[in-house]
């Protein structure tokens, strides 16, 4: 009986309460408190981030504040120059290769994002209509997003060509050109191309975030909204948007933040070019860390600086979204 007792007591005993023995015994038995429970199952968690994620941009902040080699090689050494390296890269605004690709990427992503964001919410609320093949359908808008970003990139280059590009093929014989269009080769429609092939690749991403939120408001809402004579307006105005709001918040945010920091597209597609016309701010990075090199290697830490850069700025753009529509009285 006492040692029920004492069991019962070790069972329902805080950790800061009981003996060292009573919590070792509990531990081999496996009898963990929530808590607990809650650090083993985290652990490798975090351990799995801190070693692939928070120790590489550690070293990212410190490589920007260095110049030389990021491994010191026989009769190299790493010097510290503290925020030269940024320096170099923001002034003077507007004679640097990085306050383009800022343009570009800016242009790039906020006007893919609000596109896809509409063009995401119309098929959202047409798939969630009953219908033949409905399941079929959802299935079929995912093929471009699922589409490996180089893949997709290189398939609309082939389908760009002037020469031998089917897209310009189908603008001439329908006589809406004349004669073949460089769509790629031309600074001034490069960047619009880029943007219009993006929109087309993920906008069947954020339809599929903005269904699972619609999926989620109570079709009583609508039932009581119809009785009362709303219409249809008036219901998606002050019931969808309203409950969906949430789900805005996470479809912009998976969205913004890859967009900012497009590679694969630009690589692909363009290189950046023709020019600088479609050179993102992480193609920059990647450019001015490996193709420049220099004698100590200072483009690296010119990468690492702009990468840096880079993360603030998503940052800054994820706090404004967070700040602006997250409303914790939302169900």
């Amino acid at each position: 009986m006492a040692d029920s007792i004492a069991n019962v007591q070790d069972t329902i005993a805080r950790p800061g309460e009981e003996g060292i023995r009573a919590r070792l015994r509990r531990y081999r038995e496996l009898r963990l408190t929530e808590e607990e429970l809650a650090t083993v199952l985290l652990t490798p968690v975090l351990l799995f981030l801190l070693g692939l994620s928070f120790y590489p941009i550690l070293d990212t902040v410190w490589a920007s504040l260095h110049t030389g080699y990021v491994i010191e090689l026989p009769g190299q050494q790493r010097a510290f120059v503290g925020l030269e390296n940024y320096r170099q890269i923001l002034l003077p605004i507007g004679e640097t290769r990085f306050w383009n690709a800022f343009g570009v990427s800016m242009f790039y992503t906020f006007v893919s994002v609000p596109a896809e964001l509409v063009f995401g919410l119309g098929l959202a609320l047409l798939l969630q209509k009953e219908f033949t093949y409905k399941y079929v359908a959802q299935a079929a808008i995912l093929f471009p997003w699922a589409l490996p970003t180089v893949i997709n990139a290189k398939v609309w280059a082939w389908m760009l060509h002037p020469d031998y590009g089917v897209i310009s093929d189908i603008l001439v014989r329908l006589g809406l050109l004349a004669e073949p269009y460089a769509f790629l080769s031309k600074p001034d429609i490069a960047l619009y191309t880029m943007t219009g092939i993006t929109i087309w690749k993920t906008t069947s991403f954020m339809a599929l975030i903005l269904l699972a939120g619609l999926s989620s408001i109570p079709d009583q809402l609508y039932e009581a909204a119809r009785i009362d004579g709303a219409s249809r307006w008036r219901q998606f105005r002050d019931i969808t948007l309203p409950l969906l709001k949430p789900t805005l918040l996470v479809a912009l945010i998976f969205r913004t933040l890859p967009a900012f920091q497009a590679f694969g597209l630009p690589f692909g597609l363009t290189g950046g070019g023709p020019g600088e016309a479609t050179a993102t701010l992480v193609l920059y990075a990647q450019q001015a860390a490996y193709n420049n090199p220099g004698p100590t290697n200072g483009g690296f830490a010119t990468g690492s600086a702009a990468a840096t850069l880079i993360t603030l700025i998503a940052l800054v753009i994820a706090l404004v979204y967070v700040t602006t529509l997250y409303e914790p009285e939302v169900r």
